[in-house]
């Protein structure tokens, strides 16, 4: 009796209300007319004027996404008040003929809220167990569907004799079996298992699978449809598999995730037999682009033949193209080779097609010594103004001069443009240069490589293995032609942990180098 008691308190004098109050309320509630309208005084300006206008709103507290309180204050306080109150209301517009009326409703949405209403607390789990049976009503007229597992709970609707719902808890309860259904309409509750009957499975005949587009980008996620004929076929049985999950995966729900350039087919199959294919291209496009070499000197018709990686490996449109600055100095051709014309200085421009990403080379063309002013050993490899092909075990300066023959002066500076002597040891990046006593002009200049040297001190060790891990794992760049001596395998590529691997075997002494 307390909220009764409580209640014809505030009706004789507010409870301690202000003088304002009362009047605002036209407390005390002594007649019926003064209670009516005083009630709905109250519930409009405490309520419905400032949006507690449902009586979900009026029973619980409702905040907004930055944890704000909307509404506050609890006019309800019976758990099933929204329940039966919005019944009654239901009655009313039925009796009125209002339900084909338009109404708005105010229903808040939460994160994480259940897919299904819930039950009522009087109704244990322990009687049902989870289903996801197609049923139809088994009965000759019409088929009641109830709040609860029983006749004593109002009927929420009617389904007429045949239709379908889906069972998603079959009733183990004692006595009289109910079962929990869903509408196809979305109205759930109880029907007698009496009179459901499970819907014969129909054979699926034919598949039909599309997508918005055949090509998507790499890391797009995109829905397959699936159309099945007849409509009424189980569609959830069909099983879905990619040729390459590598690159395409899928999962049972059709979410289409792409993983990799390239290209995959999904299939669909049914447990009769009935299959249907859709191949679809995953179109990774270029994000990077690196040449193995920055800055290039060559001679007069002599050539360097320029390497490009492309990445990430798995793009679609690797095109590229080459054109230079002055071609009256130095050309090259549509594969990537320079060409030194005549004596100048011009840049080399190499650009993406797909993604329009551009590096420049700088090129220096110098004229040619003739071989009577200089010349190198057979044993070497020259590209451009690059050597190769020292022995690695002996890089001392006095050593290199051996490879080359020439009357003019043989200068051999480290990658510092420190001047080295007879003893020193020469590594990757060292300079030699052909020097013209008497004038002191630099008649020609190389840059040694010694692949395996990534810091130019002309050994190949443990430090080496250091700087190009330290370069692999970005923590530190080596550039240019460093870069190219890491490059073990001499694929034109950026040194990856294979390299690593070939310096450390040649360090083991299991396989040497190849200078």
């Amino acid at each position: 009796m307390g909220a009764i008691i409580n209640g014809l308190k505030y009706a004789r004098d507010g409870k301690g209300a202000s003088t304002e109050t009362k009047a605002k309320y036209q407390i005390p509630w002594n007649t019926k007319e003064r209670a009516i309208t005083g009630g709905g005084i109250f519930i409009g300006s405490s309520y419905i004027n400032i949006g507690q206008d449902t009586i979900y709103l009026q029973k619980f507290h409702v905040y907004d996404k930055n944890n704000k309180e909307l509404f506050w204050h609890q006019y309800m306080t019976n758990l099933l008040a929204p329940y039966s109150e919005s019944n009654i209301i239901y009655k009313g517009y039925l009796n009125n003929n209002l339900l084909n009326s338009e109404i708005n409703f105010v229903i808040p949405i939460y994160n994480n809220m259940p897919s299904l209403p819930c039950k009522r607390p009087s109704i244990l789990d322990s009687d049902f167990v989870s289903d996801n049976t197609k049923v139809y009503a088994n009965v000759t007229t019409t088929l009641n569907i109830r709040s609860g597992p029983g006749t004593s709970y109002e009927s929420i609707t009617q389904v007429d004799r045949n239709e379908k719902m889906t069972r998603i808890e079959k009733g183990v309860q004692n006595g009289d079996l109910w079962d929990r259904v869903v509408l196809e309409n979305g109205i759930v509750g109880y029907a007698f298992q009496n009179y459901l009957k499970e819907v014969p499975e129909v054979e699926i005949e034919s598949i039909n699978l599309s997508t918005e587009k055949t090509t998507i980008n790499k890391n797009e996620t995109t829905k397959l449809n699936i159309e099945i004929k007849p409509q009424d076929a189980n569609k959830e049985r069909i099983t879905l598999t990619s040729s390459n999950p590598n690159i395409i995966k899928v999962d049972n729900e059709g979410n289409i995730f792409a993983l990799k350039g390239g290209k995959a087919t999904i299939t669909a199959k049914a447990p009769n037999g009935v299959t249907e294919t859709i191949t679809l291209e995953v179109y990774s496009k270029v994000e990077n682009m690196e040449l193995d070499i920055d800055k290039i000197s060559l001679f007069e018709n002599d050539s360097y033949d320029l390497k490009v990686s492309i990445y990430p490996d798995d793009a679609s449109n690797k095109n590229i193209s080459f054109s230079s600055k002055n071609s009256d100095i130095a050309k090259v051709t549509k594969e990537g080779k320079i060409t030194g014309i005549k004596e100048g200085k011009t840049e080399i421009l190499v650009k993406s097609e797909d993604s329009g990403i551009e590096k420049i080379v700088e090129v220096t063309v110098k004229k040619k010594l003739d071989e009577s002013e200089l010349k190198f050993d057979e044993s070497l490899t020259i590209e451009g103004n690059i050597i190769s092909g020292f022995d690695y075990k002996n890089m001392t300066v006095e050593n290199i001069k051996k490879y080359i023959t020439t009357n003019y002066k043989i200068q051999i500076e480290n990658y510092k443009g420190e001047i080295l002597q007879d003893k020193n040891l020469s590594g990757t990046g060292s300079k030699i240069k052909i020097i013209k006593e008497d004038t002191s002009e630099i008649l020609a200049e190389y840059q040694v490589l010694l692949y395996g040297d990534i810091n130019g001190d002309g050994k190949i060790n443990s430090i080496d293995l250091l700087v190009l891990q330290r370069h692999i794992l970005e923590i530190e760049k080596i550039d240019d032609i460093f870069r190219k001596a890491g490059n073990i395998n001499k694929n034109g590529k950026k040194p990856t942990s294979v390299d690593l691997l070939l310096i450390q075997r040649h360090i083991l002494e299991l396989k040497e180098i190849e200078q």
